[in-house]
């Protein structure tokens, strides 16, 4: 993989996005500051949201913004050849089955976002 496939773009998308969710912003007609929480669509919990509860599309969303689950490494045995599994064989896992809870590579990861959604 490479470009924004790069796993170094996808950290740095990843920490542009806890930047982003960690923003406020003055509303002068609500009186207060507001947060990502406070206007974003949270299809499995409208009415409390957490941060994690918005629905962010990205593609880091396969490793529930996660920078542990996108380092993972995980021995695998492939019939005779034993091999290494890492993000590049989970999020191709992902883009061809974005419904799954569990790929099956070694890593065994979800590739359900962190809101709860595909």
């Amino acid at each position: 993989f490479s470009g924004v496939l790069a796993k170094d773009v996808l950290l740095a998308l990843l920490e542009l996005q806890e930047e982003l969710a960690a923003a406020t912003a003055w509303a002068p007609g609500a009186g207060r500051n507001v947060t990502l929480r406070d206007v974003c669509y949270a299809p499995l919990n409208p009415a409390g949201p957490g941060a994690g509860d918005c629905a962010v599309s990205s593609v880091t969303q396969f490793f529930q913004n996660n920078r542990s689950r996108l380092e993972l490494r995980a021995l695998q045995q492939d019939g005779q050849r034993p091999g290494t599994v890492d993000w590049h064989d989970h999020l191709i896992y992902c883009v061809n089955s974005p419904l799954s809870f569990k790929d099956i590579t070694a890593l065994e990861l979800s590739c359900m976002a962190e809101y709860g959604g595909p």
